[in-house]
C-alpha cells in the first residue's frame, strides 16, 4: 500500500515538488516505454509541458505506483504489451501527404500508450473516456487516424456486429479524418500480415462507411449536425473538432449507447475556441482538478491530455511555445516551425486579432472580444466550494424576462474575512421561460445551456405556454429568503420591469425596493464596481454554470456618459449580470459609513412591525407590555 499523505495540488499547483517528494527509481527500472519515458522526462524537466499536462504526467507515475503497490486495491495495471502493439503499427501507418510513415515523437506516444495500455484487471480498457487538446497544426487528426484504423482493424479480432464511429461539427470535418483514415486503411491493407486480415475479413469501402462483411463490424461517419447517433451502440468513437459543440445532447447520444459495450472508449479533440463556455472547455477544468486531487479515485476512468500554454504572456515569449506545438520538439524542422509561428503572431497583433492567435495556436480558452466585461481568469478563480448564507444581509437584484430571456435573481453577501478584508459572496437563481423556442430543449440548444441539470441554480417555468410565471418567482423568492433567514437590505430591480411579482413584494414586504433606470450614466458605477470585484479578486461565487455564462457573454457598452453591459446576441444570455448590477447598486456602498445599512435614521425604515415594537423598547427601557399598541 502507498502510505503518503493525502495529496492536493488545488491550491498550490506545484506539481514538481510534488513529484520530488516520491522515490521512482523501481517504475524506473521496471517500466522504460516511451510513454513513461516521456512522463518522467517532462517530470524531470527535460521537456517543457504546461501545468496540465505535468498533471496528466504526475498522474501517470503516481498510478505506476499504486498499480505495483496496490495490487489489490488498485484496479487498472500498465499493459507493456498492449503499448508495444499500438507503436508497432503507428509505425507502419503511412502519413497521407507523403505516403510514408511518419515517426511518431514521444508525445504522441504518450497519448497512445495512455489510450491503450492503462487496462482493468481484467484486460479492458481503462479509459472509457478521453480528452485530447493540442494546437493547430500538431497533427492530432493524423493521431487519431493511426488511433482509429488500429481500433477498426486490430482490435475487435474474433468479435462481430461492432460499430465504430468517426463525427466532427459538420460534414466537411467528419470527412476530414475519415479521409485519413481512408488513406491509412488502403495503405496499411496491403501490407502482410494485414492483407490476409482484411480479406479474411471481407473488409470494403462503402461511401461513407467501412465493412468487414463477414463479421459485420463497422465503421461509419456521421457528423453532429445530423445528430443520428441513435440505436448504435459504439465500440469506440472519435469526436472532432469537439470544441465547437455548444451543448451535450448529441454527444450524450453516443456515449450513453456504449455503456453496455465491452472494452469502449470514446475520444473527443480538438483545439480552443472563443466560447470557453462549450462542454469541452467545461470537462477540461473538471478533469485539471481531478488531476490535482491525486489521492482521491474520481473520475479513474476518464483521461484529459492538453498541450496548451499557461499564459497570456508567453504569446511574447516564443521558447514556451512547445507547450502548445509539441512538434517544435523535432529539430530539423524547428526553424521552420518557429518561423511560421513567429510571423502569424505579428501578423496578428498588426491586425488586431492576437486573440485568434492564442486560441488557436497557443491552445488557450480566451475571450475573443476586447470589449468583454471580465477575463475568463478572473471569472473561474472566482470560484470556491462552500459559503453559508444564513442569516446574513443581503442585497437582491432582480431582471425581468422579456420575450427569450430569462428572469434572474443575484444575491449579494457582503463579508469580512478573518484577515479583516472586504469581501462580496454572490449567487444567483434563473427562472427559464422556452415559448420562444417551443420546448425547454429546444431553449437549451438556442442558448447552449442544459438548463434541466442545474436545478440548484434554476428553475423551469410552470406556466403550461412557457411564459414566465410571476407568481412561481414571488414564492420562489420568498420560500428562499425565509428557509435561510436572509435579512434583505436592498432590493433593486430594471425600472422597465415592474411586474406581478414587485407589486406582490411592496404589498407583502418591508423590503426597501428601488426601480433602476437601465442608462450608462446609472448603470456606470455599479457596473464598474462588479468588474472590479472580479479583477481584484474580492468577489466569490459558487461553481455555477449559468452565471459563468452570462459573465462570459458580457460585453461592455460605453456612451459619452457612461457604461453598462451588453450582449452580441439574442441567444447570448447576460440577464444574470443585468441582475447582479442591481444589487450592487446599493451593495457596493455596504461597508461605507454612509451606506443604507449604517444610516441610522433609516434602520427603522426596514424594520417589520414587531421589529420596531422591539427596537422602541430597547430605545426606551420599556417592558413588553408597554408597547402593544405599536403593534
Amino acid at each position: 500500500m502507498i502510505d503518503d499523505e493525502p495529496l492536493d495540488l488545488t491550491q498550490s499547483h506545484d506539481v514538481i515538488g510534488a513529484y520530488r517528494k516520491h522515490d521512482y527509481r523501481a517504475i524506473r527500472d521496471k517500466y522504460k516505454d516511451p510513454g513513461t519515458v516521456y512522463a518522467f522526462r517532462v517530470l524531470d524537466g527535460e521537456i517543457l509541458a504546461g501545468y496540465t499536462m505535468r498533471l496528466a504526467c504526475f498522474r501517470h507515475v503516481q498510478d505506476l505506483r499504486r498499480a505495483e503497490a496496490e495490487q489489490e486495491n488498485f484496479p487498472f495495471r500498465y499493459d507493456l504489451g498492449k503499448t508495444g502493439a499500438i507503436l508497432k503499427f503507428a509505425a507502419i501507418c503511412p502519413d497521407v501527404d507523403s505516403g510514408e510513415p511518419s515517426k511518431l515523437m514521444l508525445w504522441q506516444k504518450f497519448a497512445l500508450s495512455q489510450l491503450f495500455g492503462w487496462v482493468t484487471l481484467d484486460g479492458q480498457k481503462r479509459y472509457t473516456r478521453a480528452d485530447l487538446s493540442v494546437g493547430r497544426g500538431q497533427g492530432k487528426t493524423y493521431l487519431m487516424g493511426i488511433y482509429m484504423s488500429y481500433s477498426f482493424l486490430i482490435e475487435p479480432l474474433g468479435r462481430s456486429n461492432q460499430d465504430f464511429l468517426v463525427s466532427s461539427i459538420n460534414f466537411k470535418q467528419t470527412n476530414k479524418l475519415f479521409g485519413y483514415i481512408k488513406t491509412m486503411l488502403r495503405a496499411i491493407i496491403q501490407i502482410p500480415p494485414f492483407d490476409a486480415l482484411a480479406k479474411q475479413s471481407g473488409l470494403v469501402l462503402l461511401n461513407d462507411q467501412f465493412v468487414q462483411r463477414t463479421v459485420n463490424n463497422v465503421l461509419r461517419e456521421i457528423p453532429h449536425e445530423s445528430g443520428q447517433y441513435d440505436s448504435y451502440h459504439f465500440t469506440v468513437a472519435v469526436f472532432d473538432e469537439v470544441g465547437e459543440v455548444k451543448t451535450r445532447d448529441r454527444i450524450s447520444k453516443i456515449t450513453s449507447g456504449q455503456v453496455k459495450v465491452p472494452n469502449h472508449q470514446y475520444i473527443q479533440i480538438s483545439t480552443s475556441y472563443p466560447d470557453p463556455s462549450v462542454p469541452f472547455h467545461v470537462d477540461q477544468k473538471m478533469m485539471q482538478e481531478v488531476m490535482e486531487r491525486d489521492s482521491d479515485r474520481s473520475n479513474d476512468r476518464r483521461l484529459c491530455l492538453v498541450w496548451a500554454q499557461d499564459e497570456l504572456s508567453e504569446t511574447y515569449k516564443p521558447e514556451t511555445w512547445s507547450k502548445s506545438n509539441p512538434l517544435l520538439g523535432l529539430k530539423d524542422q524547428y526553424n521552420t516551425l518557429i518561423s511560421g509561428l513567429t510571423d502569424a503572431r505579428d501578423q496578428a497583433l498588426a491586425n488586431g486579432t492576437v486573440a485568434e492567435f492564442q486560441n488557436k495556436n497557443l491552445n488557450m480558452w480566451l475571450q475573443e472580444k476586447a470589449s468583454s466585461f471580465l477575463k475568463l481568469h478572473d471569472i473561474e478563480r472566482s470560484v470556491i466550494p462552500d459559503f453559508s448564507i444564513r442569516g446574513r444581509r443581503v442585497y437582491v437584484g432582480f431582471d425581468y424576462s422579456m420575450f427569450s430571456d430569462n428572469t434572474a435573481i443575484w444575491f449579494t453577501y457582503p463579508y469580512l474575512r478573518d484577515d479583516g478584508s472586504q469581501h462580496w459572496h454572490v449567487e444567483q437563481h434563473s427562472f427559464i421561460p422556452w415559448e420562444r423556442a417551443g420546448s425547454i430543449a429546444a431553449k437549451e440548444k438556442q442558448d447552449g445551456i442544459a438548463y434541466r441539470e442545474f436545478p440548484e441554480f434554476c428553475t423551469i417555468t410552470s406556466h403550461p405556454k412557457g411564459l414566465i410565471n410571476d407568481d412561481q418567482v414571488y414564492q420562489w423568492l420568498m420560500d428562499f429568503v425565509d428557509d435561510n433567514g436572509l435579512d434583505v437590505v436592498f432590493f433593486g430591480y430594471d425600472a422597465w420591469g415592474a411586474t406581478k411579482a414587485i407589486k406582490q413584494l411592496e404589498l407583502n414586504t418591508s423590503w426597501p425596493l428601488e426601480a433602476i433606470r437601465q442608462r450608462t450614466s446609472e448603470l456606470k458605477d455599479p457596473t464598474k464596481f462588479l468588474q472590479k470585484c472580479f479583477v481584484e479578486g474580492t468577489i466569490d461565487r459558487p461553481d455555477d454554470p449559468i452565471m459563468a455564462k452570462a459573465l462570459i457573454n458580457a460585453q461592455l457598452y460605453e456612451d459619452k456618459i457612461g457604461i453598462q453591459v451588453d450582449k452580441a446576441a439574442a441567444t447570448y444570455k447576460i440577464d444574470v449580470v443585468d441582475a447582479g448590477i442591481d444589487s450592487m447598486y446599493q451593495a457596493m456602498y455596504d461597508f461605507e459609513g454612509y451606506s443604507m445599512v449604517n444610516d441610522k435614521s433609516k434602520q427603522v425604515d426596514r424594520m417589520t412591525q414587531e421589529q420596531v415594537a422591539e427596537w422602541f423598547r430597547s430605545q426606551h427601557n420599556l417592558e413588553g407590555g408597554d408597547t402593544d399598541d405599536l403593534q
